[in-house]
C-alpha cells in the first residue's frame, strides 16, 4: 500500500478549487497547495482542506512553481491536479484501489479528458514516485518524462475550465523566452507554434510549425503539427498546400481518423466529392487512437455527418440514410443528428 500527496498550483481560482479540493480529499493523504499571487478567497478556500499551503512568487515558468510544489510532499508518490480538475465518484474509488499497489512502480499515467464538451483525451504522467525525484521541465505546457517502471491505467482526470483562459498569456512567456535568447527545444518549438495558432497567427504559426518538423520531435507531435498547418493553410485558403501537407502526413504516419477526416474536408474544400467521401469512409475504420491527443469525434460523429452531406448532396440518397441511421444509432441526441432526422422523414 502506498500513500499519495496531490499537488497543486493555484492563482485566483476561488470559482472552481473547492471542486478539485473536494475530490482530493477523498483519496489523498496530504494536499500541497502553493499559490502565485492570487488576491481572492483561494488561500481561504485552501487552508479548509490542507494545512500546507505556500506562496511562491511567479516567475513566468510553471516548472518552477510545479517542482516547488513537489518538493513540499511527503507522501511515497506525488499526484498533480489543477485547479479545474475534477474526478468522478467512480474515479475516485479506482485511485483508493489503486493505493493498494506496491512501490514498485515509477509513473502511472491516466487519461485526461478535456475541451469544452470533454472532447479531447491523451495520458499523462500522473502519479510519480517521490524517491525517483521526478522534476518538471517547460516553462509552458510543462510536463515530466516518464521513465523507469511505467503503468498505463484506466484512470480519467477531468479538466473543465469555469472561465476562458488570459488571452495570449501563453504566448507572451513564449515570446518574452524568445526575445531573452533562450533556444527552443522540440517541444517548446511544438507548444510554441501552437499558440501562436490559438491566437490566430497563422502566417507565423507556419512558420514556427515548420521549424519544429525539421527537429527530432516526439511522433504524435510530428502528426498534429502537420495537421495544425494545413489547418492554417486552410483558413489563408490556401487548399493546395494543406492537401499537400496532409500527404506528406500520411507518407510518415499511420492513418488515424483526425488525419482522414482533414483530408476529407481538404477535398470537399477543393470541390473533389469523390475523393472527399473515400476519405471519410477511411475514418471509420482506422484503428482507435492511442497515443497523443486523440479527438473521439473524428472517430465517429464526425464521419457519419460528413458522408451523410456529401452522399446526399452527390444524389446518392439511399446511401446517405445509411450513414444517418449509423450516426442515430449511436449519437441519436446530436443536434445535427436530430436535424437530419427530421429532413430524412
Amino acid at each position: 500500500m502506498f500513500t499519495i500527496s496531490v499537488c497543486m498550483i493555484v492563482k485566483n481560482e476561488s470559482e472552481v478549487l473547492e471542486r478539485a479540493l473536494s475530490c482530493a480529499a477523498q483519496f489523498a493523504d496530504e494536499i500541497v497547495v502553493v499559490d502565485t499571487g492570487s488576491h481572492d478567497d483561494t488561500k481561504k478556500i485552501a487552508t479548509k482542506y490542507t494545512n500546507k499551503v505556500f506562496d511562491f512568487a511567479w516567475q513566468d515558468d510553471f516548472s518552477a512553481a510545479r517542482n516547488f510544489s513537489f518538493s513540499k510532499a511527503t507522501c511515497d508518490y506525488q499526484m498533480w491536479l489543477d485547479a479545474d480538475d475534477f474526478i468522478s465518484d467512480k474515479n475516485i474509488q479506482k485511485l483508493q484501489l489503486l493505493k493498494q499497489n506496491k512501490k514498485d512502480v515509477d509513473v502511472y499515467l491516466c487519461k485526461y479528458l478535456t475541451g469544452k464538451d470533454l472532447e479531447l483525451s491523451y495520458y499523462r504522467e500522473r502519479l510519480l514516485k517521490r524517491d525517483a525525484n521526478f522534476l518538471w521541465q517547460g516553462f509552458v505546457h510543462e510536463a515530466i518524462p516518464p521513465r523507469g517502471k511505467i503503468i498505463y491505467t484506466d484512470i480519467e482526470i477531468f479538466h473543465k475550465k469555469e472561465k476562458p483562459a488570459k488571452p495570449k498569456r501563453n504566448l507572451k512567456i513564449y515570446q518574452k523566452a524568445l526575445k531573452n535568447g533562450v533556444k527552443f527545444g522540440a517541444r517548446e518549438q511544438y507548444y510554441y507554434a501552437r499558440e501562436l495558432y490559438y491566437n490566430h497567427e497563422y502566417s507565423s504559426c507556419i512558420k514556427a510549425m515548420k521549424k519544429f518538423l525539421k527537429m527530432d520531435g516526439f511522433t504524435p507531435d510530428n502528426l498534429c503539427a502537420h495537421i495544425i498547418l494545413s489547418d492554417c493553410y486552410i483558413l489563408k485558403n490556401d487548399i493546395k498546400n494543406a492537401l499537400k501537407i496532409l500527404h506528406l502526413a500520411l507518407a510518415k504516419h499511420l492513418p488515424t481518423s483526425e488525419l482522414c477526416c482533414k483530408l476529407g474536408s481538404a477535398y470537399d474544400l477543393s470541390h473533389s466529392t469523390q475523393n472527399a467521401i473515400f476519405w471519410f469512409k477511411a475514418a471509420l475504420v482506422c484503428q482507435p487512437q492511442k497515443s497523443g491527443f486523440v479527438y473521439k469525434d473524428y472517430e465517429g460523429i464526425i464521419p457519419l455527418l460528413e458522408l451523410t452531406r456529401l452522399l446526399y448532396n452527390s444524389g446518392q440518397i439511399e446511401e446517405a440514410a445509411e450513414y444517418h441511421n449509423l450516426a442515430k444509432a449511436s449519437f441519436p441526441n446530436h443536434p445535427s443528428v436530430v436535424f437530419n432526422n427530421q429532413f430524412f422523414k
